[in-house]
C-alpha cells in the first residue's frame, strides 16, 4: 500500500501497490502492521456497504463522539464519489478544515478517516457503491452530524444534491452546536 498523508494530520489517502502480471494484478488493501507503522488505528469492528442509485446522492456529514469515535477506511467499489472529511479536533491547527478526495472504481483508492472527523460523500455517477471498514461499533447514542451545506464549513459538492436523507437534512447548523461539539470532541474527555 502507498500511504499519502493529507494536509489534515492523521488522514491518509491509500493507493494500491499493484503487482501486475499476465493474469491482472494483486494488491494488499489492508494490513494491521502497515497501518500501525503509519500511526493509524488498525482495528476493524464493522464492515459496511452503501449503494447509491442516483448521481448527486449525498451521505453525511457523519461522526461519532468519544468514547465511541470511529476511524473509517472508505473505498468506492463501483462508480465514483467525492469524499469529504472535516477535522473536528478542537485542539488541532486544522480544526474545521476539510479535504476532498475523489474515489473511483478505476483508481481503487481509499481514504483513511481518523477519529473525531466528520465524513460524507456525494455519488458522482448513477449506481455507485462504497465500502467502509469502521474501527468502532455503531453507537446511536454517540452519533452526530453536520449539515452538508453549512456555510461555516464551506464544502463544495460538484453536483446538485439529488437525494439526501431526512436525518442528514435535519442536522443543526454548526453555529448552534459548536460549543457542545468542541466540549464533546475535546482531548480532555477522550480516554487514553
Amino acid at each position: 500500500m502507498i500511504f499519502t498523508e493529507t494536509r489534515l494530520k492523521g488522514a491518509f489517502i491509500i493507493d494500491l501497490d499493484r503487482k501486475v502480471d499476465e493474469r491482472g494484478f494483486f494488491a494488499r488493501a489492508f494490513c494491521q502492521h502497515e497501518f500501525r507503522d503509519h500511526g493509524l488505528k488498525p482495528v476493524i469492528a464493522q464492515a459496511n456497504i452503501a449503494s447509491n442509485r442516483r448521481k448527486g446522492t449525498l451521505r453525511g456529514m457523519h461522526f461519532q463522539y468519544p468514547p465511541k469515535a470511529e476511524t473509517k477506511l472508505v473505498r468506492c467499489t463501483r462508480g465514483a464519489i467525492l469524499d469529504i472529511i472535516v477535522d473536528l479536533r478542537p485542539e488541532s491547527p486544522t480544526y474545521l478544515q476539510h479535504v476532498a478526495v475523489e474515489l473511483t472504481e478505476e483508481n481503487m483508492r481509499a481514504l483513511y478517516v481518523p477519529e473525531r472527523f466528520a465524513h460524507g460523500y456525494q455519488a458522482l455517477r448513477d449506481d455507485t457503491d462504497t465500502s467502509y471498514q469502521v474501527g468502532e461499533f455503531y453507537a446511536p447514542d454517540t452519533e452526530g452530524g453536520l449539515r452538508y451545506d453549512d456555510p461555516k464549513l464551506g464544502l463544495e459538492w460538484p453536483l446538485p444534491v439529488s437525494v439526501v436523507s431526512p436525518k442528514d437534512q435535519a442536522f443543526a447548523p454548526l453555529h448552534d452546536i459548536e460549543g457542545e461539539l468542541k466540549r464533546k470532541m475535546s482531548l480532555a474527555l477522550v480516554p487514553a
